[in-house]
């Protein structure tokens, strides 16, 4: 592929003046081959695998900022879902060893984030998974690093309730002893889950892998605010001819990177995700587009059209751009994470029942909102299995990443930091599904034929 320097000088443009940057990039590493029967040396096998990668992958990161002049905000490694190489040793206190361990070489390696820690439940789950999941309250609240991830569902499968059942209590205790409730933000439930998504807290190294892969997350909505607000008077065709030709330019400027990064490291290169992924930064929004577009504040009637619009605009221009786009592409709608959803909800234009709605067009889902801390754990389960009951029957990638925000009403703020943010706690409602939810069972898989 031969970058041009017109293409060059754009990515320059798009990093100085419109807070473009690859969000991630992402270190994908198979531990299947690191099992033994002895679990210190399992330990110490996981740990020698990477924590040499994790610098490797570090250190050529920096490289190519510098030589590219285009920030690389994170730099992570995922691992393969730990409750498949735990099968022989799945005890709750060997999974909390396994976490420290794992956010020992994350540290010592220099990376931001850790993902993996994790299990595909769709149908059911195992002995390990259930060890893993009982383990959960404690690794995210005693560890920095580690992620964690359920795949709880997929439009094969159906949806597994009795494990969206546990994940409210699960839930529950982990904020609690997180205090501010911090640990529910490394933790992400999904249906249809990629296994080559590099953003935290879902990412994972899938079982189709190989031993390793370097996947890259670009970001960008600075950028495509710009251009939306600069062509207010054309019609959406127009608009959406836009903001293809604007995202085809920044994933090439990913792929570039990501192609790169790969070549030094002497792995295979992935993917590029598309996802357009929003920062607490001024103007740095993905609410701040929809705005631009013409809606007063995003949750307004209009924004689900709105991100419908662009939604399919970034996939095609992303599309176009690349022939490795892969991860969750789409468009990150968080709260915490954006200036102007944080705003949108201080002043009661978006709601989670909107939420809820405009991720049945995004393929990311409602991610960092946060609730009163002593919300039902079934009301937890029933907002979880709203949501993914929209990927399961629609054939796509939802996912949750919910915060119980310990000692706080509808209003209050909490305020995490950095790329976290501040998360202002919404209103649930106030009637419960507790009967239906804890039926359990599986939610069946749809018929496909019939998609009305």
């Amino acid at each position: 592929m031969t970058i041009s320097v017109e293409e060059v000088f754009e990515t320059a443009r798009m990093t100085l003046f419109q807070h473009f940057d690859i969000r991630t990039v992402t270190l994908g590493i198979n531990l299947k081959d690191c099992i033994h029967s002895d679990f210190p040396r399992f330990l110490d096998n996981v740990y020698n695998r990477i924590k040499p990668a994790a610098q490797s992958l570090v250190r050529e990161a920096k490289r190519l900022e510098v030589l590219y002049g285009v920030p690389i905000v994170n730099k992570r490694i995922s691992v393969t879902p730990v409750s498949l190489i735990m099968e022989t040793h799945a005890e709750g206190e060997k999974f909390l060893a396994m976490a420290k361990m794992l956010d020992r070489a994350a540290a010592e390696g220099g990376v931001d984030f850790l993902g993996g820690f994790g299990a595909l439940v769709q149908k059911g789950a195992t002995r390990s998974d259930s060890a893993l999941i009982e383990a959960l309250p404690e690794v995210l609240s005693s560890t920095g690093r580690v992620c964690s991830f359920l795949n709880v569902g997929s439009n094969v499968a159906g949806m597994n309730l009795d494990a969206v059942i546990a994940l409210g209590p699960m839930l529950k205790r982990t904020a609690e002893l997180s205090g501010n409730g911090i640990g529910c933000a490394k933790f992400v439930v999904f249906v249809n889950a990629p296994e080559d998504n590099p953003f935290m807290a879902g990412a994972f190294h899938g079982v189709g892998e190989p031993d390793y892969s370097v996947n890259i997350g670009i970001s960008g909505p600075g950028v495509v605010r710009d251009i939306v607000a600069a062509n207010r008077d054309c019609d959406l065709t127009q608009l959406s001819e836009i903001v293809k030709r604007t995202t085809f330019k920044i994933t090439r400027a990913g792929e570039l990177v990501g192609r790169e990064l790969a070549k030094r490291l002497k792995v295979p290169f992935g993917i590029v995700d598309i996802s357009l992924a929003s920062t607490t930064a001024q103007g740095d929004s993905v609410a701040g587009i929809i705005e631009a577009m013409g809606i007063e504040r995003v949750g307004a009637h209009g924004s689900t059209l709105a991100v419908a619009l662009l939604m399919d605009a970034v996939k095609k221009g992303g599309a176009m751009a690349s022939g490795n786009v892969g991860g969750l592409s789409g468009t990150f709608i968080p709260v915490s994470e954006d200036e102007r959803m944080i705003a949108a909800v201080q002043e009661g234009a978006l709601g989670l029942d909107k939420l809820e709605a405009l991720t049945s067009v995004c393929s990311v889902g409602m991610d960092m909102f946060a609730v009163p801390g002593d919300t039902p754990a079934g009301v937890v389960s029933a907002i979880i299995a709203d949501e993914l009951a929209i990927g399961v029957v629609n054939n796509k990638t939802t996912a949750v990443r919910i915060i119980l925000a310990p000692g706080c009403k509808p209003g209050d703020i909490i305020d995490y930091g950095g790329l976290l943010g501040r998360v202002p706690v919404m209103q649930v409602n106030r009637y419960s599904a507790e009967n239906f939810i804890r039926r359990g069972g599986r939610l069946p898989s749809p018929v496909t034929s019939m998609r009305n």
